[in-house]
């Protein structure tokens, strides 16, 4: 076995975890193993021993398992008490270009943070992690992947009978905005530098050594990190459905893929999450939640950048007021990519912003419009668009843009497949009720190339017959 964990976190102290195992399961049996991802990482393990290190059963040399303490606002209510109810992080590898990372169970059982909870996953949502996570890597968005998925053999009660299963994820690390908030409650300074110190070593920040500048620094960066994020989600029109701030990794990465859904037809105010009925973490308001996160975390680090409170909030506020700008010229860019352009004026960008309105005014989906823009004379769905298609050409001509140059922009940020909400749907259900694998790989060998045509691609295509209309996602705990 080729893997050798350390237990930085574990280390930091008694107050950011618990030492807890992960339970004992009747009958582990891989059923995902991610070479690609294991190779890069260097992570060398037989075949034979997989289902036992990857549901916890045999533990690498060198780990230490734990479950890591978090607070967290939870669609806007403040839980001081979360943590990890069901995952064990079993340490820290370092992967083949040096990186630490994290390996993480999820679904390995009870923890002292369980409360009511069994510990336990389903393989429903194990699999989801599993497809989505490696969708969102291949669509070129940061994000926690996932290395293995092990069958226990046991039964999981849910709302019926399910079969169990869990997943091991991997990280640049764990910590949270919930992270920081579970000291800042706590009034415990302490723990707060040192978990900025951990951060900045961690994740290779830039900052000064010492003095307000050094807290400063950190979370401007903390800022540029949740930009990139939501940027590529609003890119590839994914929607995240529980941007808790215990969801908020700080690297910057999208974590937990329960009630996650990919946008069909476009409209800001979509939202497919069973547990959201207030609509907060709506498509189009993803941005707005960012900034919110953002301004709970810079409220964690007010007493490490001055004694005084207000003298600290006088020196974070244009951060977090800048927030806005930084975000706005962002998106400006990403869309004048979408459409072929190399940069966006205001009239790149008003060009850009009646698109959406049409396609909203004409329930167009996101996706399927955007590629179609690639030959635009072909596709009789763009028939709503004949005005903006002759002013988009013409702006197109005004740049100067070469159309080779133009069409290869487009092609790179524009996926001609995504994981759409029907067929993740019907694939897990096969998965859940029969083990049916197959369509699972042939799914999951098209999402590894969303730029490129590739074999099977069309299957994955169609839209929905019902524009989703009624479809919902779940947490999955």
């Amino acid at each position: 076995m080729s893997i050798q964990l350390t237990h930085q976190y574990l280390d930091l102290g008694q107050a950011f975890s618990r030492p807890v195992l992960p339970e004992s399961f009747p009958e582990p049996k891989l059923l995902l193993w991610n070479t690609d991802l294991a190779d890069e990482l260097a992570i060398s393990v037989t075949a034979s021993e997989r289902a036992q290190v990857f549901s916890g059963q045999l533990l690498a040399s060198g780990s230490r398992p734990v479950a890591m303490a978090y607070s967290g606002h939870q669609f806007g209510q403040f839980n001081p008490q979360l943590g990890d109810g069901r995952a064990h992080l079993l340490g820290e590898h370092e992967s083949a270009n040096g990186q630490l990372v994290d390996i993480h169970l999820k679904g390995s059982g009870r923890t002292p943070f369980s409360r009511n909870g069994d510990g336990k996953c389903g393989i429903r949502p194990a699999v989801r992690e599993y497809l989505m996570s490696e969708a969102m890597h291949a669509l070129g968005v940061p994000t926690c992947r996932t290395l293995a998925v092990v069958s226990t053999g046991e039964t999981v009660f849910r709302e019926q009978p399910v079969p169990g299963a869990v997943v091991t994820r991997t990280a640049e690390s764990h910590i949270r905005v919930g992270t920081f908030e579970h000291f800042a409650a706590r009034n415990q300074p302490a723990e707060l530098s040192t978990l900025v110190d951990f951060c900045i070593s961690r994740h290779d920040f830039d900052t000064p050594e010492s003095g307000p500048e050094k807290y400063l620094r950190f979370f401007s960066q903390v800022i540029d990190k949740q930009i990139k994020l939501l940027i590529n989600w609003m890119r590839v029109g994914f929607i995240h459905g529980v941007m808790n701030t215990d969801n908020c990794l700080i690297s910057g990465h999208t974590i937990d893929y329960g009630p996650c859904a990919m946008l069909g037809v476009y409209d800001p105010q979509t939202v497919y999450s069973s547990i959201d009925h207030q609509g907060r973490y709506a498509f189009g308001n993803q941005p707005a939640i960012t900034h919110w996160n953002l301004a709970r975390l810079a409220e964690c680090l007010l007493p490490l950048i001055a004694d005084d409170q207000d003298q600290a909030v006088h020196l974070i506020m244009p951060y977090i007021e800048g927030f806005s700008d930084r975000y706005n010229q962002a998106y400006r860019q990403m869309m004048a990519h979408k459409l072929g352009f190399n940069t966006a004026d205001e009239e790149v960008s008003s060009c850009a912003d009646e698109l959406l309105k049409l396609m909203h005014a004409n329930q167009m989906d996101y996706t399927h419009t955007m590629t179609a823009l690639l030959d635009p004379d072909k596709d009789k769905s763009l028939s709503a668009l004949n005005a903006w298609l002759s002013s988009w050409q013409q702006l197109l001509h005004k740049w100067n843009i070469n159309k080779e140059h133009s069409v290869q922009q487009m092609k790179a940020n524009n996926p001609l497949v995504i994981p759409r909400n029907h067929h993740v749907e019907r694939i897990l259900k096969q998965v859940e009720e029969n083990g049916d694998l197959n369509e699972l790989k042939t799914f999951l060998k098209v999402l590894k190339s969303p730029y490129q045509t590739s074999k099977h691609i069309s299957q994955y295509q169609d839209l929905p017959t019902d524009q989703d209309q009624n479809y919902q996602t779940y947490c999955g705990t």
